[in-house]
């Protein structure tokens, strides 16, 4: 491991931000069903559980290859991006003290991100 954080990996990492996104977005949809058998046997399930297992392999990559210090603090933005995909996709409110936890994450994230170029 080199210890830096190189563009190809920054764009991998983006992309498993994406993944989780993807997934939790999904897993949101099937869980509206009232129960887990009902659940499972939903396409939308099994889509995020595909999400899930590539989000893995990709992940493995990034931690080969980053540190975990630089790494880890960089997917909380998946927090931020999920936030804001439960407001558009799902109409769920996001209330002003709500937002400022997005915006000081956003922070820490960007002051991690910034120590690991």
């Amino acid at each position: 491991m080199t210890g830096a954080l190189t563009l190809p990996m920054l764009g991998l990492i983006l992309f498993c931000i994406l993944a989780e996104t993807a997934r939790e977005v999904c897993f949101k949809q099937s869980a509206n069903e009232h129960t887990l058998v009902s659940a499972m046997s939903k396409p939308i399930t099994w889509l995020g559980i595909v999400f899930w297992a590539v989000e893995l392999f990709a992940w493995t990559a990034v931690l080969e290859r980053v540190p975990l210090t630089i790494a880890f603090p960089l997917m909380a933005l998946s927090y931020v991006i999920i936030v804001f995909a439960g407001a558009l996709i799902f109409k769920e409110n996001i209330n002003l003290r709500h937002a400022t936890g997005v915006f000081l994450v956003t922070a820490g994230v960007a002051c991690v991100g910034v120590t690991g170029l």
